[in-house]
């Protein structure tokens, strides 16, 4: 997909926007800890999807996601007043899932050293089965050559 110059600047905007927005403007009780981590927005400028992390439960997420849909509105006027564009971009909220990805990472890069220092401590003292260098060089196969 081409990166159009124009519309990462307007998805730039439009997370410093929104970002300002929860901050400042939106007091619903239901909105938690939000962090707007990304914004996309298509080539024609039409659709924006903005991504979001919130910190805390699956209760606070869904609450923070209701909360965000009914603040939609407000969100993109002022978006629009903001930008000055000739069409404001409908905005999505999609809840964002890179702490999830990046915390089963973390599992599994734990994981593996463990099974790497239990790999090291059964190595340890042990010798090969047949010689430490089980391939032929140079030097015998000089030495079959001349047989």
């Amino acid at each position: 997909m081409v990166d159009h110059p124009r519309a990462r600047k307007l998805a730039d905007r439009i997370k410093e926007i929104v970002a300002q927005m929860l901050d400042t403007r939106i007091k619903d009780p239901r909105l938690g800890f939000v962090t707007v981590t990304d914004v996309r927005v298509t080539g024609d400028l039409q659709n924006a999807s903005v991504f979001y992390t919130v910190y805390g439960t699956d209760e606070e997420r869904a609450g923070t996601a209701a909360a965000l849909e009914s603040a939609k509105g407000l969100i993109r006027s002022e978006v629009g007043k903001q930008t000055g564009i000739r069409l404001t971009p409908t905005i999505e909220f999609h809840l964002d899932s890179v702490p999830e990805t990046a915390a089963h990472l973390d599992a599994a890069l734990v994981e593996a050293r463990r099974r790497d220092a239990e790999l090291a401590a059964l190595r340890e003292g042990k010798a090969f089965a047949g010689e430490a260098d089980p391939y032929r060089t140079a030097e015998e196969e000089g030495e079959s050559a001349e047989r």
